[in-house]
């Protein structure tokens, strides 16, 4: 006891006729009319012929994307990787930081000229 009555699936077979012959007639022929062309403005129309395919410009513009994408991934991209390698992995002290001198204390002897630095003055004398 399961599916349609033999009335239900006539119905449903004439449905899908009628939803099939209604989309056929959805398509337009080459004789029918279509609606009139519409004025565009100078912004619009302008778009409309850059865009055409073939136009000069849109081949300019796509070279120039290709151009730009070409030089992003196999130039900039890889040298930027490996300045970063180099720059935190290979050399000893990275770009930026400056290695200070050594702190110089009384007593202590400068190699190049052979001073010797004299002991702080007291400054306990006048003050509070």
């Amino acid at each position: 006891m399961g599916g349609f009555s033999a009335d239900e699936r006539l119905r449903l077979q004439q449905l899908r006729v009628l939803r099939r012959r209604w989309l056929r007639d959805q398509e337009l022929s080459e004789r029918e009319p279509v609606l009139p062309r519409r004025q565009l403005g100078p912004v619009a129309a302008f778009w409309e012929r850059f865009l055409q395919p073939g136009g000069l410009w849109r081949q300019r513009v796509f070279r120039a994307y290709q151009a730009g994408g070409f030089f992003m991934a196999q130039v900039l991209i890889p040298a930027w990787l490996v300045h970063y390698y180099v720059k935190y992995h290979v050399m000893r002290a990275p770009y930026g930081i400056v290695s200070s001198n050594p702190a110089i204390f009384p007593g202590d002897r400068i190699l190049e000229t052979g001073e010797v630095i004299p002991p702080l003055k007291d400054e306990s004398a006048g003050h509070h």
